[in-house]
């Protein structure tokens, strides 16, 4: 016996299934397992069958045409096919959990997809699929692009991928949700992404830094920005910002104490850092930063730019300790330092 993979379209009407599976049965062909998927042209019925060795895949294919099945598609089948589709899908879901950048093979996996290709381009307004290629959202920014010559792709597997996309992302924001980071003076901080919730704290980090520092970080002026505008920093649309906090005497969590964003327009994302005064000079500053560039490394941007004034040595020395090339560009006071991002550490970019 053989096992074979057979995807046909089957009228959704009363008696129409049980006529393929009886034309099937004529021919010795055996049924393990049956997925059914809802189209608008009809139901899409996966089977894994094991038939016998005299059968090729023109005699199967005749087999369900007989049974009233139209649009057929045959392909010999591994052991591993057994395996039903509950346990694949938690089994790619454990892996997720231990490795959330392995998001691209996992949809591989579960779909049978040829390529995945990751984009920083957002998928727009009309995510969704063709008979050779899926378009699916990533939470976290970006796309990503399935295509498969055959079977056509389905609804259902439209939402088992953007469904094992969303949990990847999912699992990637609460891996870095808060860390402990110990500074040279052995200093420790909270550091995790930021909320809405947090506007009264990044309101009071503001108040307490000096306008210098302000001026350092906003370029246009030493006042506080609009609540309005600090709320979207917190919430970037692509991107992420992270934030430091103290702890105080008695356990107490202090006001945060330093604000690091990374805000992404295309394939090239914007960093820029605000630490509070009686923090700078600490080592906080290139931590933020260096952190940024891990997180910028795995959503596959193509590089970083940092604006900051000619003045601000402290910045200009943060970056450079990082020990990446930043070229330079000077337009009066104002220098802009762009970093090329290293493709090979990209896990999800292409797969």
């Amino acid at each position: 016996m053989t096992l074979w993979r057979i995807r046909a379209t089957v009228d959704d009407r009363p008696g129409y299934l049980s006529v393929l599976t009886a034309s099937l049965a004529l021919r010795g062909v055996n049924i393990l397992t049956v997925q059914v998927h809802t189209t608008e042209r009809g139901a899409v019925d996966d089977f894994l069958v094991d038939a016998p060795d005299a059968l090729d895949e023109a005699d199967l294919v005749a087999a369900v045409e007989r049974g009233r099945g139209r649009d057929c598609w045959v392909t010999r089948s591994e052991a591993r096919g057994l395996a039903d589709q509950p346990t694949r899908v938690l089994g790619l879901a454990t892996r997720l959990v231990r490795d959330p950048d392995a998001t691209g093979e996992a949809l591989r996996t579960l779909l049978a997809a040829d390529s995945v290709t990751w984009r920083p381009s957002p998928a727009g307004p009309r995510p969704g699929i063709t008979p050779s290629t899926m378009l699916l959202a990533d939470p976290g920014g970006g796309s990503y692009e399935l295509r498969r010559v055959a079977p056509g792709f389905t609804p259902a597997e439209y939402a088992r991928g953007q469904a094992l996309v969303e949990l990847a992302a999912t699992v990637a924001r609460r891996a870095a949700e808060q860390v402990t980071l110990v500074l040279p003076d052995g200093s420790e901080l909270g550091v995790r992404p930021a909320t809405g919730d947090d506007l009264p704290g990044v309101v009071e980090l503001h108040e307490r830094c000096s306008a210098r520092s302000r001026h350092r970080r906003y370029l246009g002026g030493a006042a506080l920005p609009a609540p309005a505008r600090m709320r979207r920093l917190l919430e970037p649309a692509r991107g992420v910002t992270l934030l430091a906090t103290a702890t105080g005497a008695g356990g107490a969590v202090e006001s945060v104490v330093a604000m690091a964003n990374l805000l992404a327009e295309g394939d090239v994302a914007e960093v820029a850092l605000l630490v509070r005064d009686d923090w700078q000079r600490r080592g906080l500053g290139s931590a933020l930063l260096s952190r940024l560039v891990r997180h910028a490394e795995r959503a596959g941007y193509a590089a970083l730019v940092l604006h900051t004034q000619a003045e601000n040595t402290p910045m200009l020395r943060t970056v450079r300790r990082l020990g990446r090339p930043a070229p330079v560009d000077r337009d009066g006071s104002l220098l802009t330092l762009t970093m090329p991002l290293s493709v090979t550490a990209v896990g999800r970019a292409r797969v």
